[in-house]
């Protein structure tokens, strides 16, 4: 692959990242919280919630998708030869890498999981109780930290396996 092509999909891989993490990051340190100042109904502070997810996962998904195509086209070399895989730290980096982004998905599918469409419904109609509200919440805030810490773990490794550590 010639040094331009290289380049452009490294930061296709990049801006998808940055789309994923930092909206994450986002909507966890910057939003959730100013939505507190905003509302004090849990109910409402949901419904709005809820609009922002959606509206996020329209561009999050298919950054993570394409991330996920780009990091599998970069490492093909790699990932077709076991010796250089667990011999190296290079390797051994990319391994745990693709662990993370597997348990990333995982994760992100139990979210989704969460809010299905019949819950997102109950909440957006007014259907549920406020302890129901109060235990989904606690479920989708522990969800979306890991969502978090596992993006960030994979930033990290990401940058040791650009460094050739």
């Amino acid at each position: 692959m010639a040094a331009i092509e290289q380049a452009i999909l490294t930061w296709i891989h990049l801006v998808c990242a940055a789309i994923w993490v930092g909206g994450s990051l986002f909507i966890g340190i910057v939003f959730s919280p100013l939505l507190k100042t905003m509302t004090n109904s849990i109910q409402e502070r949901m419904q709005i919630m809820i609009k922002v997810g959606k509206r996020f996962n329209k561009i999050a998904v298919p950054s993570l998708i394409i991330m996920m195509a780009t990091g599998l086209y970069n490492s093909h070399l790699i990932l077709g030869k076991p010796n250089i895989l667990f011999e190296t730290s290079y390797g051994q980096f990319l391994v745990i890498k693709i662990i993370l982004v597997i348990v990333l998905i995982i994760t992100y599918a139990v979210h989704v999981r969460v809010i299905r469409k019949d819950v997102e419904e109950k909440i957006m109609s007014n259907q549920m109780s406020e302890p129901e509200i109060q235990t989904l919440r606690k479920k989708i805030i522990i969800l979306g930290e890991i969502t978090v810490v596992l993006s960030l773990a994979i930033l990290f490794f990401a940058s040791l396996l650009d460094a050739g550590v």
